[in-house]
This record gives structure tokens, sequence and C-alpha cells, in this order.
């Protein structure tokens, strides 16, 4: 019950205690209180809304606790309230509840209550049910009075509370529909509320969905456990009796709703459909687990199967004849698919055809869905097809058994509806009528009664049949013996007449015709080309008029005469020499099939077009009548009839002439200029004009109609000249040629995964004759992004093919995959005859490497060496479909003695590097193979293929070493590449798992190093010497291309080092009888290219610093005196790489406690002595800061203040700095100016490195409290800014380790400096103006030379790179009246160059140098 503002009655409870003492003496005295109060002010429905905290009742601020509980006061006032009324209290908690109910389900937007409930609903109906369950704890609660004053309330109740009182155990679903009203009425309510949810479900937020789902799920549960529940449950849930009726109904009529739905699913809107397909989940087998039991589920599935399969059977048997073929599997309903799908889950094939089989004996069906069940079987169990004919072979065998027309009819209906989904799932129709009729053992040939009733059950489907049936009855008649004959003939006159009365002439019907479609019929003159072509194809093989042609001249003599002579004998210009087609008109003269008279007319007819071709070709005038665009395609079809007819080949060249007249006419003629010219090919987004596209699209596809009409009767080597002449055309155009590769990339490289069948084996082709013809074809730029730093080299038109076939992804492999097959395939077909030479010519290098790198990644079986090769002809109409299975297709193309032969040779070997380099354009996320597939082909591929292989088969002669390196350059250049960024890679990440291998050489090459007797001090480090030859034997381009190559590429480098076993960075060698560490080539690596990828200036990253650190220590188990080897590597660090101990010293306080750490794990003994010293200044330094200790000069000073200053770094203590540094003492100079070195480059990296962290301006103040400390020391620092060669020791040491960049940077520190440099400098350090005016010098010639100075990314304006050589050149032009006479005596060798750069400035000086000039004569003349 809510108090005063809305607080509940525990709050005020709780909130009175904390303010005072109880005045009662126990709880029993606040109970009656708290009885007498809500006595008079309560509120039963609020009442039963206050939830008791789970913890103990009492106070939290340390009174004494009263015992007194929420649920104890609300039992109390309900038992006080009904004994008033005079009721049960349990019969008020429950009356109390049910308003509690009826308020919170009124929905105030809406005037009915819907299915789930709002937020604020469900958080109030929370709070009831807690308080609900305490009642029932406390026994004052009636389930059974509760459950009927629930159907009494005005609105029925919202099926989400429901759900929740069955889920919180309150009332179950089962014991509420049985305690509801009569059985219609719940169901009513019940199937009303399960459409409303499945309505609300697609248009709830994501959360609410799930919970409609879990509601749903539940509610499935509890109807499929009662209703259709086991013999062992009937006793359980005896109490129940309308709950199974109930249940029952509810699946009935939801399934009738789906079902409905079902047929007028292209009427009904999109949410109605979304609505049935959210109740379909009702038949997902995973909804039951192991909640209901198995037998229950079966029965359910098995009566929902039944169901559909009987539902609204008004469609007759003739209506199924007709229209069977609109229910085929991908005409069905997507719903009813869907709902089948489901419910085939449940079953095995075998039960699934068992139960159909049943329910055609049993019930009167709807078949529409007992066919469209059909066709999903077929479809979606692969054993479904033996299946389905033992059920035909049972159901012909009851037919003939009983002479039953039922039985006959679904065995006809059902193979008919399992033919229509293709011979890839079913045999074809006309198959299974010859198997079934066609023999003297079927079952109609058991005796005449048998027959008779074949031929009265076939007479009685012929006023309903389509006509592809009537033929195949026709064309394959069951057989007949010869004395009942008759029975036949009445038969084919009966469906004869049918056939014409659908205007069909069985007469007309084609030689080969595919009975099998049950398409509309091919006209006549269309069927009699193709039986020509067929015919001649035949003849050509077999040297043998065929036998259906000599069949149909005598038995159908009016299509012979009628349709196939004038299809065969059509005019046409003879060849001089016959050809096939002569020939076979020849060999039907002799055999008397063709009339005289017909054969005469033939000739003369040909010798009349031979004329006219005369006289055309004089006049040779064009038709203009139509667009060029439809001219064009008007003469690529006359071209597709010449290719198809092998005596008019002779005629292909001059139709390819008028075709490029016409494609001139719509591009205009290619201008003669830059015909050798590049041609500009963007990879990512090629751009192609629309008319250029349409002219393009319209040439591809003609070549692949072309292509796949000329296969259909013929291999590619026996296809003629006109594809190659057809491209060679094409070529011929050079302004076709940037659009025609613009669209070749758009397909291949683009949509390459989407192309069909006949694309791929049509563009496969084209691309081979494109090769065919690259001397045509100039070099192609390939761009693959405006990130490229330079235009990549002119390709041959056979690499940009290797470009365009990327194998990344899943879909991307089987698509190159296919293309390659289908590309190699047709190639060796197409050119069998050529010799080798020619052959190698033909064929693109890439697509053969593209196999090498694909068959063996995708079949294990071409990992081996081949037992025999396959010596026979390749079969082009087995591999011209290489999606059918392009692996076994690929694995036969692999097979073949010619590609085999073809592998040998050096132009198609596919190197170790070459390999590398495909397998790192995989996506390991998106991969065709799983990890540990990939996995062992890469084991096969380095440690059986290739590392054994000899280098002139692109291996690595057993050397590991070499194999090592190509696999670093191979990473290497993949990183490089730029179209890495597809796969969502970084440019500077490497792939782990080659890096796995290459780690695993690298080891076993360091333990063969171990096992040999000695190694000769001078022989370098492998790892080392190849990457410094990359870096060597780079080609150099543009100043800032090679600089960003340059720093990618180290980076790489580092990676690469971090990536291997960390004891490779060193090598050891034996000097004298004792073990020790070489870190040279290590040290020189740091010093010529590492350092200047630091960001720091002064220190190389952490992940190598660490890494050569744990190096050092493994290498050093392989000395005698490990302590001793660690020694003197890091005293030759100190003169050989002082970098390394910088580092050390910036990231000490993380490399100590895992040096130390693996130091313990080693040896166990104290640390190492230089390890110890290092660790020594580290603590110096932290005690010279914070206590004031003195800070120890041992060792030397760059190594001292670089700790001094990493300390200061991470205490933060700038600001107290200055007295630190007075307490430096007086011989601490060298230690000051070594601090100063590093808060210079502090404050460069601070600009060009920000994300270091490091603060500018705090490294600008910081500089000046240690300039100011020198200056009162009296300390000359402006050596610094002298090159490392004039400078002292220190500073030859701090600026050969600092990196390049930051020392070309310096001058930008110097002038940052200026502004607070004071005035009494100039005069009292000569050398000063010297340094000033060379470092602005330096300055300038950065700005002319491109150097991208420093600039603040936060706000450009401030420390403008002008802005400073502007301030520069005041400060100088200030100081130069300020500096004495001797200060110009050094800066006669920097006029030249500051009257170049800076002709003002150049003038001031040399003005204010002239008296110095004299005194320095005067002085030379005393001397003499």
């Amino acid at each position: 019950m809510a108090g005063t503002g809305g607080r509940s009655w525990r709050d005020l409870l709780a909130g009175r205690a904390r303010k005072r003492k109880s005045p009662f003496g126990s709880g029993v005295e606040l109970q009656e209180a708290a009885l007498r109060l809500l006595d008079h002010h309560q509120n039963l429905t609020d009442l039963l809304l206050e939830v008791a905290d789970s913890a103990k009742p009492g106070v939290q601020d340390g009174t004494e606790p009263l015992g007194v509980s929420s649920e104890s006061l609300i039992v109390s006032v309900l038992q006080g309230q009904a004994s008033k009324l005079g009721v049960p209290t349990a019969a008020l908690a429950a009356q109390t509840t049910i308003t509690n109910l009826e308020r919170i389900c009124r929905a105030p937007a809406s005037p009915s209550p819907v299915p789930l409930l709002s937020l604020d609903q469900r958080e109030r109906l929370s709070c009831l049910l807690q308080t609900v369950k305490d009642l029932l704890a406390n026994n004052v609660f009636c389930r059974s009075l509760f459950c009927q004053e629930l159907w009494k309330m005005k609105e029925p109740p919202v099926l989400e509370v429901v759900w929740h009182l069955h889920r919180g155990g309150i009332t179950g679903l089962a014991e509420l529909l049985e305690r509801g009203p009569a059985g219609p009425v719940v169901v009513e309510w019940l199937c009303s509320g399960l459409c409303g949810l499945c309505q609300q479900a697609g248009n709830v937020p994501s959360g609410d969905t799930e919970l409609a789902q879990h509601l749903l799920s539940d509610f499935a549960i509890v109807l499929l456990q009662n209703g259709f529940e086991q013999p062992l449950e009937l006793g359980r849930k005896g109490e129940f009796q309308k709950v199974p009726y109930i249940c029952r109904a509810v699946l009935q009529r939801m399934l009738a709703w789906v079902l409905d739905a079902v047929g007028k699913e292209k009427q009904e809107d999109v949410s109605t459909v979304q609505a049935v397909k959210f109740w379909l989940n009702v038949f997902n087998v995973s909804v039951y687990g192991h909640v209901a039991h198995p037998e229950s589920v079966q029965q359910f599935f098995r009566h929902t199967l039944t169901e559909v399969l009987t539902y609204n059977p008004v469609l007759k048997v003739s209506d199924a004849i007709q229209k069977q073929k609109e229910w085929s599997f991908t005409r069905t309903s997507s719903l009813l698919t869907a709902l089948y799908r489901k419910l085939l889950v449940a079953f095995s094939a075998k039960e699934t055809i068992c139960q159909l089989q049943q329910v055609l004996e049993t019930h009167e069906v709807n078949w529409q869905h007992v066919l469209s069940c059909v066709s999903t079987l077929v479809v979606c169990q692969a054993e479904a097809e033996q299946l389905f004919k033992d059920l035909l072979s049972h159901l012909l065998l009851k037919a003939f058994g009983n002479y039953d027309m039922e039985n006959m009819i679904t065995a006809f209906l059902i193979a008919r509806q399992a033919a229509l989904e293709g011979p890839a799932v079913f045999m074809p129709y006309p198959e299974w009528f010859k198997a079934s009729f066609g023999n003297a053992g079927g079952h109609h040939g058991s005796s005449k009664k048998a027959l008779v009733f074949l031929f009265e059950f076939l007479s009685e489907l012929v006023p309903f049949e389509a006509a592809p049936y009537l033929k195949v009855h026709i064309m394959y008649p069951p057989f007949v013996p010869a004395r009942h004959r008759s029975l036949l003939l009445e038969y084919i006159t009966l469906a004869k007449t049918r056939l014409a009365d659908l205007r069909v002439a069985i007469e007309d019907m084609g030689l080969y015709e595919d009975l099998s479609a049950t398409d509309e019929a091919v006209q006549p003159q269309g069927q009699a080309l193709r039986d020509v072509e067929k015919a001649l194809q035949i003849f050509e093989n077999t040297r043998k008029i065929p036998t259906s042609v000599i069949e149909a001249s005598i038995f159908r003599r009016p299509y012979y005469i009628s349709w196939f002579l004038p299809a065969l004998l059509r005019p046409r210009v003879l060849p001089k020499t016959p050809d096939a087609h002569m020939a076979f008109i020849d060999s039907l003269k002799r055999a008397d099939k063709i009339p005289s008279n017909l054969y005469s007319t033939y000739l003369q007819a040909c010798h009349a077009m031979k004329e006219k071709r005369l006289q055309d070709d004089s006049k040779a005038e064009p038709s203009h009548s139509k667009e060029p665009v439809e001219q064009l395609k008007a003469e690529l079809a006359e071209l597709r009839t010449l290719v198809v007819d092998q005596a008019q080949w002779e005629d292909v060249p001059a139709q390819i002439a008028v075709i490029s007249d016409r494609l001139r006419g719509v591009l205009g003629d290619s201008s003669a200029e830059n015909e050798a010219a590049p041609l500009n090919s963007p990879i990512p987004a090629p751009r192609l004009d629309p008319c250029q596209q349409s002219v393009v699209d319209l040439l591809l596809t003609s070549f692949c109609q072309t292509l796949i009409a000329a296969s259909s009767f013929n291999p590619p080597d026996r296809q003629g000249p006109c594809l190659s002449l057809l491209v060679k055309m094409m070529c011929g155009h050079r302004n076709l040629l940037p659009a025609l590769l613009a669209r070749l990339c758009q397909l291949i490289y683009h949509q390459g995964p989407s192309l069909t069948d006949a694309h791929i084996l049509g563009l496969a082709a084209f691309v081979i004759h494109l090769s065919e013809c690259r001397a045509l074809i100039p070099g192609v730029e390939a761009h693959f992004g405006v990130s490229q730093l330079a235009p990549e080299k002119a390709l041959s038109i056979s690499e940009y093919w290797t470009c365009l076939l990327l194998c990344r992804t899943e879909e991307s492999f089987a698509f190159c995959m296919r293309f390659c097959t289908a590309a190699a395939t047709y190639v060796m077909c197409k050119f069998s005859s050529c010799s080798h030479e020619d052959f190698c010519a033909l064929i693109p290098p890439g697509l053969v490497k593209k196999l090498q790198h694909l068959v063996p990644r995708l079949s294990l079986e071409a990992r081996g060496v081949l037992c025999e090769e396959d010596k026979t002809a390749l079969p082009w109409s087995s591999l011209s479909c290489p999606s059918l299975n392009y692996r076994r297709a690929s694995l036969c193309l692999w097979k073949q003695a010619r590609f085999q032969g073809l592998l040998k040779e050096k132009a198609f070997q596919l190197s170790f590097r070459e390999w590398l380099l495909m397998e790192l354009e995989v996506c390991p996320d998106k991969d065709i193979l799983s990890a540990s597939e990939r996995q062992d082909f890469h084991y096969w591929a380095i440690y059986q293929h290739y590392l054994p292989a000899p280098s002139a088969a692109g291996g690595c002669d057993g050397d590991l070493e070499k194999a090592s390196a190509v696999i670093i350059s191979a990473l290497l250049d993949s990183s490089h590449r730029l179209d890495l960024g597809g796969c969502g890679r970084s440019k500077v990440s490497l792939s782990p798992e080659i890096l796995c291998r290459l780690q695993e050489l690298v080891l076993v090459l360091g333990c063969r190093r171990k096992l040999l007797p000695s190694c000769s001090a001078a022989q370098r480090h492998f790892l080392f010497e190849i990457l410094q030859g990359r870096l060597r034997d780079r080609k150099h381009g543009s100043a800032l291309g090679e600089q960003l190559w340059r720093q990618q590429e180290l980076l790489l480098h580092r990676r690469i080092l971090v990536g291997l076993p960390a004891a490779a960075l060193i090598t050891t060698c034996q000097k004298g009888r004792k073990t020790v560490l070489d870190c040279e080539d290590f040290f020189g690596f740091v010093n010529t290219e590492l350092k200047n990828v630091c960001s720091r200036g002064y220190s190389l990253s952490y992940d190598i610093t660490a890494h050569f650190f744990r190096g050092l220590l493994n290498a050093s188990l392989d000395c005698e005196e490990a302590a001793e080897g660690v020694n003197d590597a890091l005293t030759a660090c100190q003169t050989k790489c002082p970098l390394v101990l910088l580092s050390a010293a910036l990231w000490w306080p993380r490399l100590e406690p895992v040096l130390c750490s693996q130091w313990k794990r080693l040896f166990g003994t104290p640390l190492a002595e230089e390890l110890d010293r290092l660790r020594g200044w580290q603590s110096s330094g932290t005690r010279f800061l914070s206590s004031g200790a003195v800070f120890p000069l041992s060792g030397p000073p760059w190594l001292s203040a670089a700790f001094l200053h990493s300390a200061i770094l991470q205490q933060s203590r700038h600001g107290r700095g200055r007295e630190a540094l007075q307490r430096l003492g007086t011989d601490a100079e060298q230690v000051l100016v070594s601090l100063l070195f590093f808060s210079l480059l502090d404050l460069i990296s601070a600009k060009i490195a920000p994300k270091e962290g490091v603060d500018f301006q705090t490294s600008l103040e910081w500089s000046m409290e240690i300039l100011q400390c020198l200056e009162e020391k009296g300390t000359s620092w402006p050596l610094l800014f002298h090159s490392a060669e004039r400078g002292p020791g220190t500073y030859r040491v701090l600026r050969g380790a600092a990196s390049a960049r930051h020392i070309r940077l310096l001058p930008f520190a110097f002038y940052s400096l200026t502004p607070r440099l004071p005035r009494e400098l100039l005069r009292r350090d000569p050398p000063f103006l010297c340094t000033a005016l060379d470092l602005y010098l330096q300055l300038l010639r950065l700005f002319v030379e491109g150097e991208v100075l420093p600039q603040s990314d936060r706000d450009p304006t401030e420390h403008d790179p002008l802005e400073v050589i502007s301030l520069a050149r005041r400060f100088l032009l200030g100081a130069l009246p300020l500096c004495p006479a001797h200060s110009f005596g050094n800066i006669q060798q920097l006029l030249a160059s500051c009257e170049e750069l800076d002709p003002e400035l150049g003038a001031t000086l040399l003005h204010f140098s002239q008296p110095a000039v004299a005194i320095e004569l005067e002085e030379e003349l005393e001397l003499f």
C-alpha cells in the first residue's frame, strides 16, 4: 500500500524506524498498531502490490529489529477483512488478485487487450505475482477459485498474464483451461490470442520478440503434452477432462489458419505472412527438446502432416493432372514449403513416405498439398528418389493386383511430380514410363485383363492430359503382344485426337525432341533444325545415317518430308570441299531417302544463293533501315546461325567484317594515335559509360550464346575459327578495349561468385581468346585505389586476369576454381592439335598457377604423386559445366597428362613465393577450409612440396634459410599490398599462421647451429641479411613514396622480429674455448634502420626492446658463464649500440620485472652485474627525485641522464625539477646536456608522434629549466646542434642514437626555445651566432625540400611551420646588432647559402660582418 508521496508501506516502516527508536515493546505490539491503522485506511488492491525485501526485516542503522514483515501484515489484513466480510481469506485474496489483474491489463491506449503487456504493466504484474506467491506459501490463496474468477473478468485474460501465471507456478495453463467455460469458448479465446501474438511479434522491440518466442514455445509444449499425451501420462493427468479436446482443437484451428494463408499467400499482406511464419516456429523440433515425450512429438508431427495432406480436399484428380506443373518446389507457396521442411525434420525420408502412403490409402486428400509434399521430399531428401521408386512399384503392384484406378492415378501423379524437379533428383517421366510399361516384364504384361486395365486408365486420362505426356505415351508406347495390338491403336487414335484438339500434330514431333519437358512445345520448324543438327553430329561421328532418321523416313514420313528434309536442304553457298553436311545429304540421296525433284530444287537454290551473294558483294551497300545497335544485334544473330552449320564456316570471315562495320558505326572510328599507350583499369571502381556498357554486354552475350550453341553439337576443337575471329575483330577496335576490360573487371572481380554456369563458361572462353590476341592488346595499368603510392607497371593481358581472380573467401574460391577449370579445359580442348610451344603461348600462366594453388588446396587427392596420369582426351561435355561438381571437374583436369606436362614448364610453375602470396590473400575467417584443414594444407605445401623441391621447380632445395627468406619476403610484400583492406586486415599485420611456420623454421635453424662444432664469426646473421637486403635492393621511386615505403617496411621488419623466437636475434660464436654472444648484426640493424622508426627519437619501442633482452638471456644459456656473456654484451652496447641501453632506461619500470623473473627462472642466481647496474641507475634516479639523495655519476653520463629522464617522466616532477637540477653539482654538466637533448627530442615527438603522450608545452618548459641551469653553470650547450662528427664524445653518442628525422628537426626545437633565451647569451658565447645561423639555414632547407614540419593537431595555427621560420628570422635580425664583432669570424662559409635562401638576412649579415673582417686582417698583419 502506498503511503504519503507514493512511498511504500515498507519504506514508511523503515524510515520511521530510522528517525527514532520504536516506542513499541515488541513486534506484536507494532503489528497490532499497524492493523488498527490499516483498518481505518486500507486499500486491499494496492496492498497486494507491496512486495517484501528478500532480506530479513528490520532497520539498517543499528536499531533493534522489530520482526515485522510486509507479508505478515498483508496476511493479517486479509484475514481481518475476510473475518469482517464473513468470507474465506483465500477467496478474498483470489478476488483481490483478479481486481488487480483487471487494472493491470486495462491498457490506456488500447480499448481491447493485446497479447503482450507494456513494460509498466509487466513491472506491476511482477509485483503482484510475487505477493501471490507469498500468499500461496502462507496457504491463504485458493487456486481453483482464482481460476474460476479469472474467467469471470470483463475482458478475457491476456496471453502474457496467463503465461506468467503458468511460468510462475501459480496456476498452470492446463488447470486454467480445465476450469474455464465451455470448450469452444476457450478454444476461440486461445486461438484469437495466439493469432494476435503472432501478429504483434513482428512489430515489437527485439526483447519483446524474444519474449513472444518463449511464450509461444511454452504454450506449444503445453498444447502438445496435453493434446497428444501418452498412455503413461493419462493417469497422472486424469483430473483434466476438457484439456485434451481444447489443446487438439487449438492446434487444429491454428493449422487451418496457416493453410488458409497458404492458399491466399499472394493476396495476403506482408504482416499476415510474417505472422504465419512466426507460428511455424511451433514446428521446430528443438522447441520440445527433452521436455515433451518423444512419442508425443512424433504423434503431433504425424497428425499435422496428415491434416495438411487432407486439408480442404476440393481438387479432383482431373484438376491435379492439369495443374500439377504449378505445384513444383519452386512454385509452391513459401509458407507451405517451410512447413513441410520443418515437419520432415521429425522423420526419416522412409517414415515420411510411409506416412504419405498411409494417408493416400485411407483419406481423401488435397492433391495440391500432396504433390507439393512430393516435390519437397524429392528435392530436400537425397534418399527420397529410391524410396519413391519403391513406392511407385508398390502402387503399381497393388493397382494391377486389384485393378484399382486410385492406386494407378496416385502412381502417375507422383511419378510426374517427382520428374518435374529435374533429372538431378528424379528420373524423367519418359524413362519411368518406359521402365514401367515398355517391356514384357511389366505389371501390365501378365494378362489381357491387366492390359485392358492399363489402356482404360490411359484413355480416361486423355481428356485432361497435356501434350508432352501424350507424346511420351505415343512415342514410347507400352509393350503389347501382337494379338492385342488393337488396344494400343485405339489409344493412339484417341491420343492423336486430343493432340489435334490441342493443335499439336504428332506427325510434327521431332526425332530428338525432349519429351521430359513440360513447357510449351517447340514449333516444328525449330525442332526440325535441332533434329538436323543432332543427326549431323551423329553422322559426323559414325559416318552412318542415324537409325532415327531411317525410321522417320518410313514410319513418320509426313514429318520427314514436310519438316526434316526442308530443314536439312536449306539453300546455302556450297563449299568447294564437301563438308559433313554435304556428305550426309549425299548418303541420304544414295539411299533413296531424298526425292529427286526436292534434291534438284535444293541444288538450284544453292546456285542462286551463290549468284546473289556475288551481286550483293559487288554492291556492298549496307542497310540503314535499322538503328546501329539493332543492326549490330541482327548481324551477331546471323553469325550464330553460321557457326552451328559447318558448311557455312567459309562465310564467317565475311560476316565478321560486316559486324566490324556495324560496330564502327556504333563506336565511331578508332584513333590511330597512341595505339601502344597502356590501358587504364581502375580495379575497385571500373568506370563504364552506359552506352558503351550496352554494346559490350551485347558482344559478350552474343559470344556466350554462340559458344553454347556451338558446344551443343561439337566440342571446341571442331567449332571452327569463328570465335577466334570475333574476338580478334573486337581487339582491332582500340576504342572498345577500355570498356571491354572495365566490364570484364566488373563481372570477374566484383560479380564473379554470382555468375551462372553459362556466364562462367562463356567468360572463361572469352578470356582465352583475348589471350590468343594478346599481340593486339596494349599493356594494362591496373590501379587498386587512390592510396596507391605509384602506378603499377603495365601488365600484359594474361597478367591482368591474375589480378582479377582473387581467392579470399569461400565464394571467391568456388568461383576461381570454376573459372580457371573452365578456361583450362576450354583451351586444352580448343587447341588440342596445336604444337606444345603454340599451346603454351595460348594459355595464360596465371590461370594455371591459380589451379596449382586451388586444386591441391581443395582436394587431398591432388596433393600426392599421381600414380597414373590420364592420357585420354579431356571430356568437354562433362567439364563444360564445372558447377555440377567443380572439384571433381578440376581433379579430372589435374590428372590429364597434358596438363601435368604443362606444370613442368618453367613459365607455368607456381613458385614457393607465388604460393605464399596467394595464400596470404585468404581471409582466414571466410576461408573455404577450416583452421585445421588449412594448417594441414600449409604443412603439406611447405614441408612436403616446396621445401624439398629443387629451385628450378620453384622450391627451396631443402635449404631452410632459403625457405625462411622466401616466407619473410612474401609476408612483407603481402602486407604492402593495398588491396588487403578487403579482408579487414591492417596493412602492417602479418598472417599468424604463416608466421608460425616461419617460427618453426627459425627454431630448426637455431638447433642446427648449436649442433655445429663452430661457426665463423664473420658470417652474417641470415635474418638481418634478408631484411637489409630488401632495403638495399629497393628500386627508388619518388622521395615521399620511398620514405613512406621504407617506414612501413621497417615497422613490418620489427613485427617479424618480435614474432620470431627471442633467441633468434642473437647468435653464439666460439672465441677460443669460450662461447660468446654475438649481437653485432642486431646492433648494426638497430643503428642503421630500426632507430629511424623510433617515434620517441631516442628509444626503440617496448616490444623490440623487451624481445632483445629476453633473447639475450635465453641465448646466454649456451655460454659457459651466462652472467659473463650478458655482461659482455651489455658492455658492448655502450659503444656499439647505445640506443638499446637508452631504450632500456625509458622502459625499465616495465622491463625490470620481466627480466628479473626470467633470470630467476633460468638461472636462480643473483642478477648479472650489468643488469643489476641498470637497475641501480633506475633506483638512484628515483631516489634522487623523491628523497633528495645524491645522484651518483658512475658510468657514461648519457646513460645516467637517460635513467634520470625516465624517472622524471614517470614521476612527472617537472615542477620541482629546477631544485633537483641544482643538486646535480658542478661535475654533472654532461648529464645536464644529455637531459637537454632528451627533452628536445621529446619536444619534437610531441609534434610528430602525439600518440606517445608527450606534452609539447611541458617539454618546452622543462627544456628551458635545463638551459637556465646550464647557463648558470657556464656550460656550452649549442654543440648539441652540431653534426656528430664535430661534437665531443657525449654529443656524438647522443646524436648517433637519435632517429634521422628527429635530428633533421632539431632546428625546429632550437627555434622553439629562442624567444625565451637571454640576450646576453649572444655576447657571452660567440660561437652561438654561427650555430643559430646554421640551424636557420637548415630550417629553410627543410621547408624548401618539402619536409613535413611539425604542426599542432588541435590548433593548426599554433607553432605553424611558417610562423616558426618567421620567428627564427626575427630573432636573427634582432640578434645581429647585439653580437660582438668577433662573433662574425666563423660565418663566412654560411654567407653564400644565406644570400641564396634569404637575401635580406644575407645582406644584413654581410653588413655587420665587414668590421670583423677588417679586424681579422689587422690581427693577421700584426702577427707578421
